[in-house]
């Protein structure tokens, strides 16, 4: 019973026999080669199971970070087109914003031209209105103090906006350095502010160059009429055209100063020309009375009237006024006026009489020296003669006559008013 056989249980090895046709063979098999075996495929079961899982696992991530690549990319490509787009609108704006910016500048360059065209043909006529005692009050007439930017090309094609006026290179100062202005005012505003501020500073300008030129005519015209009171109030016979009645109306139109301006700053520049020439018309016309002194800072010895003659003592009618001068003394042209005799007459030794405005006529006697001649023009102030003691005379004097219509006047009358006028002259 002990040797009942019992499959598993055998301590002997195992015999595998195979039979094929007549061939028959057999191996044995030892329990350890088959537990080895047995091992072998099992752990080649584990590593195919595992090898699939891994090859699935691995094409599902290898899928998902695909994916997920590919939506980082559509995302990328999307957040380009954006920023690309919003670059062109920016580009765009910019574009805008320089050409808004060249108009601009170029705009206020032309206005300043004109201001600068405006003050040149102005410069005459205040030079002739400081010459007359009448100058401008205040105010800014001067285009070039106002820095109007300019556009510069850069060597790379862009353009770069000047806000200050180019300084001249001094000696040893960089060139560069000198014609690099800032792009920016300078003090924290915006280009668009400093060219609003630099277009208020023009048309403040050219506000005051038209309110300027409209002070001074009104000034001429107010000295004007003042040098005509002060003349007929000294009895000087004036003679000026009345003014003519200045009615003016009709219906209230606003208008745009940038519009007006041009024709206001013409007409205001007309008036002016106009008050300026009536004025030096008027000094003229004075001038043309025998109002200035023949002898300057020397004493009078006799007055015009009746005195006791100086010669037989009797009394006698004085036609004019003596002053005391010593022989070769300098006698001036009281009035421009044309020379109408010269030389020798009578009583008045050597004579120089001049025809003036207003029916007047001056006369300049006992003079040693004639310097002028009969039909010659002479100014007031002008040198004529030299005193002496010609003719009907005691001594060296000047004696001095004013005849109107050939009828002697008083001469102090007209010194005197010439006193009174010679801050207008």
């Amino acid at each position: 019973m002990s040797n009942t056989a019992v499959f598993g249980k055998r301590k002997e090895p195992h015999t595998i026999i195979i039979a094929r046709g007549d061939r028959i063979s057999h191996f044995t098999v030892r329990p350890w080669l088959a537990a080895l075996f047995a091992t072998v495929l099992v752990a080649v079961a584990v590593g195919y199971l595992l090898a699939t899982s891994y090859l699935v696992l691995r094409d599902d991530m290898l899928g998902a970070a695909i994916a997920r690549q590919a939506r980082m990319q559509h995302a990328y490509e999307d957040r380009i087109a954006a920023l690309r787009s919003q670059v062109d609108r920016i580009t765009s704006y910019r574009l805008l914003d320089q050409q808004l910016m060249e108009t601009k500048v170029a705009e206020l360059l032309s206005r300043q031209s004109v201001l600068a065209k405006r003050s040149s043909r102005l410069a005459p006529l205040l030079d002739q209105a400081r010459a007359s005692g009448i100058a401008p009050q205040g105010g800014r007439l001067d285009p070039a103090s106002i820095p109007v930017p300019a556009i510069r090309e850069e060597p790379d094609g862009s353009k770069r906006t000047l806000f200050r006026p180019q300084t001249p290179v001094r000696a040893g100062t960089d060139q560069a350095a000198a014609e690099s202005p800032a792009e920016t005012p300078g003090d924290g505003t915006t280009p668009v502010i400093a060219l609003s501020r630099l277009g208020s500073s023009l048309d403040d300008l050219e506000s005051d160059q038209i309110n300027q030129i409209s002070a001074l005519a009104s000034s001429a015209r107010a000295l004007r009429r003042k040098i005509v009171t002060d003349a007929r109030n000294a009895g000087l016979p004036l003679q000026v055209p009345a003014p003519e009645t200045e009615g003016t109306g009709g219906p209230f139109i606003p208008a745009r100063v940038e519009d007006t301006a041009p024709e206001v700053f013409e007409n205001e520049l007309e008036a002016l020309n106009r008050e300026l020439e009536a004025l030096e018309n008027i000094r003229g016309k004075l001038r043309a009375f025998p109002i200035s002194n023949p002898a300057p800072g020397h004493r009078l010895t006799s007055n015009f009237g009746y005195r006791r003659d100086p010669i037989i003592g009797k009394s006698a009618f004085h036609s004019g006024i003596d002053l005391s001068l010593k022989t070769g003394s300098p006698v001036y042209a009281a009035g421009s006026g044309t020379v109408v005799r010269a030389g020798r007459n009578g009583g008045y030794g050597n004579m120089v009489e001049i025809r003036h405005a207003g029916g007047l006529t001056t006369r300049y006697a006992h003079l040693s020296r004639i310097y002028v001649k009969p039909g010659q023009t002479v100014a007031a102030g002008e040198k004529i003669a030299a005193s002496g003691s010609t003719g009907r005379s005691t001594g060296p004097h000047l004696h001095f006559e004013v005849r109107r219509n050939q009828k002697a006047v008083n001469p102090m009358t007209y010194l005197e008013a010439g006193r009174r006028l010679g801050p207008y002259l």
